[in-house]
């Protein structure tokens, strides 16, 4: 199974203690679990679909993100009808971002699989 690297998500050379790309030194526990990746289509879809909500931010584990689009969309309906147009295009900018690889890894430095 191949291994990452934590920080920059780039794959390692074998037995390597240190990654070529981004020159972080590797420890077994400084690895990114590749079973473990997050879909980088499902946060692209999820944050199109329903991005207001935040969902693709708790999907990929930026839980404060994700709270801060829902609340802006269920405060926003109350307060002038603008906040879920704001979380909307917030979301849509996200999930196309996540899609075109601006967003490469989730909240833990796991790397978002294709």
């Amino acid at each position: 199974m191949p291994k990452y690297c934590s920080k920059c998500g780039s794959k390692l050379e074998e037995n390597s203690n240190f990654c070529s790309t981004c020159g972080n030194t590797v420890v077994s526990d400084n690895l990114a679990n590749v079973s473990q990746s997050k879909s980088k289509i499902a946060a692209g879809i999820l944050g199109i679909l329903l991005g207001s909500l935040g969902i693709h931010n708790f999907y990929l584990g930026y839980n404060n993100k994700g709270i801060a689009q829902l609340l802006l969309t269920l405060v926003g309906w109350i307060a002038c009808g603008l906040g879920p147009i704001i979380a909307g295009v917030w979301g849509l900018v996200d999930g196309i971002l996540i899609l075109t690889g601006s967003v490469s890894c989730d909240a833990n430095g796991n790397p978002l699989s294709d």
